[in-house]
């Protein structure tokens, strides 16, 4: 996956994207820790300054984990490498590595489908009682699918041989966070509690955006275990790619989520960084919003269908004109953070 890009300097993969990389990492690094700061002040609105940044920050780091697999920060594959570890620390999703995590997303692309390593659903199956618990917890807005998803990355490496030489990256990253947080709780409850609150925003924010990025199909497999393509040409990957951006009119928006709404075009050439994405669009789309999910019904779909999507054997079928997202059941499990 290549696209032909400015010349790239020793440190970034392209000149432009110094500021744009550097003024986003340090936002993201710098305002994190400064969200802690705010969640333990004794001001109930600095406390919720302090949810929002984290939250903000979180979400950031995750999209540029997600800019880092696929090398458009900087030059060099060991830079995107480094830098992807620190961002997936912020974003909580250390307990894989990034190599992990780069593995399984490129896949996602090449294979044109959604790859996952954990059988979530066949767990449903055979734990009828857990399928009930999610459901009760979904419906009450809780984020407990994610949260079993992200739970997995930790557990099956004490539990499941395959997964037996990841268990000392899981356990140490166990035991750092867990250290951390104490040090956070010890220092403020309060902090703590809100961090938590922050941890659970920042899981529904990233399934609602991942829910409704595609009608792929899902497959459960080892990280290396080939999947049949059945037809799965670039015409499928567009026909079955959607794009939820933040706003269509005001674009300067979209930066909330480094513009990783723009999911057409990022499967038409995914070597694009974040910062050009919009001008891609343009390009490839003009100004008709035939390839954009509206926001507002994206919403309602999410709400409406928060307790069957725990279990749905599909992700629905998408219609055209105004409700064309009524029927988008969306999905689970789909995270590039938890399908290692």
């Amino acid at each position: 996956m290549t696209d032909k890009s400015p010349q790239a300097t020793s440190l970034f993969r392209e000149t432009q994207g110094a500021w744009p990389n550097t003024l986003a990492l340090l936002w993201v690094s710098v305002g994190w820790v400064a969200s802690f700061a705010l969640m333990g002040a004794n001001a109930v609105w600095l406390n919720i300054a302090g949810v929002l940044l984290c939250v903000q920050t979180m979400v950031l780091a995750a999209y540029l984990i997600h800019e880092a697999a696929h090398y458009t920060l900087f030059a060099t594959p060991a830079a995107n490498r480094r830098v992807g570890e620190w961002v997936s620390f912020i974003a909580g999703a250390g307990y894989a590595s990034f190599e992990r995590i780069r593995h399984m997303h490129i896949r996602h692309h090449r294979d044109r489908a959604d790859v996952t390593c954990f059988d979530f659903k066949g767990l449903l199956v055979r734990q009828p009682w857990l399928k009930q618990v999610l459901r009760a917890l979904e419906w009450a807005y809780i984020p407990a699918t994610e949260i079993l998803m992200h739970a997995q990355v930790i557990a099956r490496p004490f539990f499941v041989a395959s997964q037996r030489r990841h268990l000392p990256r899981a356990l140490g990253m166990l035991a750092l966070r867990v250290a951390l947080l104490g040090a956070l709780g010890a220092w403020s409850i309060k902090a703590l509690l809100l961090y938590a609150l922050a941890y659970g925003v920042l899981l529904h924010v990233l399934n609602f955006f991942d829910a409704f990025h595609h009608t792929f199909e899902q497959y459960f497999v080892e990280a290396s275990q080939p999947v049949p393509m059945e037809g799965r040409d670039r015409a499928y990957e567009q026909a079955n790619t959607y794009s939820n951006v933040i706003s269509a009119r005001s674009p300067v928006l979209n930066l909330l989520t480094l513009n990783f709404g723009y999911h057409n075009a990022h499967h038409e050439r995914a070597a694009v960084p974040w910062y050009r994405l919009p001008a891609l669009h343009r390009e490839l789309y003009g100004d008709t919003l035939s390839h954009l999910m509206p926001l507002p019904e994206l919403l309602r779909a999410w709400h409406r269908h928060r307790v069957r999507r725990v279990d749905a054997d599909h992700y629905g079928a998408p219609a055209a004109g105004a409700g064309r997202a009524d029927s988008f059941v969306g999905a689970h499990g789909v995270s590039f953070l938890t399908v290692v």
